[in-house]
């Protein structure tokens, strides 16, 4: 199998469905910004039949601002829980300003959430049964540590069942998920997003 994806281990060598073989050569012909650095990963085994992953940087000035991956699962015959055959997985950290999150008063949550939906209908990546959580991680040093600057990350996880077969949608969506967690805002409506040439598998 291509590298970046695979079957459960042990079982028997089979043709990848062609449904899957295709959302895969989408993710990999995503367009992303270009602040936004692509590589395939080691897809995680035994939570499907067939699954892909690609995992993400925001890097500006050689700074990391955010971090992420989205893994693709497939079951031909389809999960009940997903409610289709095919569903994304996704995970996104990044550090965030912790007087914002002071001002937000509980609010972050919503907002985190909100980045998500808002990037998966900007980029019309069409989805339904969508589920995840937002966490937000304090880190304050006390006693000899009291010096130490105060930390605050971000953590998105969430998955959801994309309605359409055109998954370089929902890469792109996530893209722009990690990059607003990284504090850069959204690319304005009719400015066009070039494909990024240090992409999966370069």
């Amino acid at each position: 199998m291509p590298a970046g994806h695979d079957a459960h281990p042990g079982t028997d060598p089979a043709p990848v469905p062609r449904a899957f073989a295709d959302a895969v050569a989408a993710m990999r012909a995503a367009s992303v910004r270009p602040e936004v650095r692509l590589e395939e990963m080691t897809a995680p085994r035994r939570i499907a039949t067939y699954a892909f992953a690609l995992t993400g940087d925001v890097v500006v000035r050689e700074d990391e601002l955010a971090t992420g991956r989205i893994i693709l699962l497939h079951e031909p015959d389809g999960n009940d829980a997903w409610e289709g055959t095919f569903r994304c997985v996704t995970y996104v950290r990044a550090e965030t300003d912790a007087e914002a999150v002071d001002e937000g008063q509980g609010m972050m949550g919503q907002v985190g959430w909100s980045w998500l939906t808002e990037a998966l209908e900007a980029h019309g990546a069409e989805h339904h049964a969508a589920a995840g959580t937002v966490t937000c991680v304090v880190t304050q040093g006390f006693g000899q540590m009291a010096d130490e600057a105060r930390t605050t990350q971000v953590e998105i996880r969430a998955s959801w069942t994309p309605s359409g077969p055109d998954l370089a949608r929902h890469v792109a969506a996530w893209a722009d998920l990690m990059c607003q967690a990284g504090g850069i805002e959204p690319v304005p409506d009719g400015v066009a997003v070039l494909p990024n040439r240090r992409r999966a598998g370069s």
